[in-house]
């Protein structure tokens, strides 16, 4: 059987009528009867968990072959695999001035935008500088246009901000030292339209995601706040990175090849915790 709009399929040999569909489908848009019957009208999310859910793959959606989905079986890292990688994560500020292959650009894309967004809005649009001539380029223009806005007054003369505009000023001019970008050779951008329903969540996530499978490949990121602060004084500067007027910058992050390798993890917590008792 199958449904126009959605593409709801039910291949009837490998269907074992467990009902885990229907259980699982968070729209209530599945119900059983002899097979799974799918509501056209009942306001799919397009979670595809109906397809995830099925143990024989007898469910298709959305025009997905359940055969083209890696089985999970086995396959996950071990709890202690991923504490260390989340212990072990390092803001990395020293990058060698070598392109990440472009493959492996798009892979970590392609995973980071299986990251949970709000109603499954999947509106999180990646904004990246691949190419290290471009973002030797984009270096120079923000900070040379930092230079004459503290040139002509136009930066903060006092706080936080002053310091490190201020900084980053004086660190290319004197030294041809970039604390903007930290001389990453790449820089990654998330957004999401400000009218979906968890625009600044689901950037955030996004970029998390990335980060994490960025560094289980070796690669070093940094959230780049200060590029965040230099891009409030270039407003013109999103329309130029091709970021649609609508959408709503979520954060920035820089990566690359690491210089610097780290060999154990650091010492925090405990955690500070709120025990709710009511």
């Amino acid at each position: 059987m199958e449904k126009s709009l959605f593409q709801f399929r039910v291949d009837e040999r490998l269907c074992i009528q467990c009902g885990e569909c229907a259980a699982d489908c968070p729209a209530a848009v599945i119900h059983m009867e002899e097979l799974p019957v799918f509501d056209e009208d009942g306001g799919c999310y397009r979670c595809q968990h109906c397809l995830a859910v099925c143990p024989t793959g007898a469910i298709s959606i959305l025009g997905k072959d359940p055969r083209a989905s890696q089985l999970l079986a086995g396959t996950f890292p071990s709890p202690a695999q991923m504490a260390a990688l989340i212990k072990g994560r390092r803001s990395v500020r020293r990058y060698r001035n070598e392109e990440v292959d472009p493959a492996l650009i798009d892979e970590l894309l392609d995973i980071a935008a299986h990251a949970p967004t709000g109603v499954n809005s999947q509106s999180v649009l990646f904004t990246v500088v691949k190419d290290l001539t471009v973002m030797d380029s984009l270096r120079r223009e923000v900070l040379e246009e930092l230079g004459k806005l503290k040139d002509s007054g136009r930066l903060p003369d006092d706080g936080l901000v002053a310091n490190y505009m201020g900084t980053a000023v004086k660190g290319w001019r004197e030294e041809g030292r970039d604390i903007v970008f930290r001389g990453a050779p790449h820089l990654l951008i998330t957004s999401a339209p400000k009218a979906s329903p968890c625009p600044a969540q689901d950037t955030l996530i996004a970029l998390t995601t990335f980060q994490m499978m960025a560094h289980a490949h070796g690669l070093g990121t940094v959230w780049d706040g200060i590029f965040m602060m230099a891009l409030g004084f270039c407003p013109g500067l999103t329309e130029r990175l091709g970021i649609p007027a609508e959408h709503l910058v979520g954060y920035a992050m820089v990566f690359g090849w690491p210089t610097v390798e780290y060999h154990r993890t650091v010492q925090r917590g405990p955690a500070q915790v709120n025990v709710v008792s009511l």
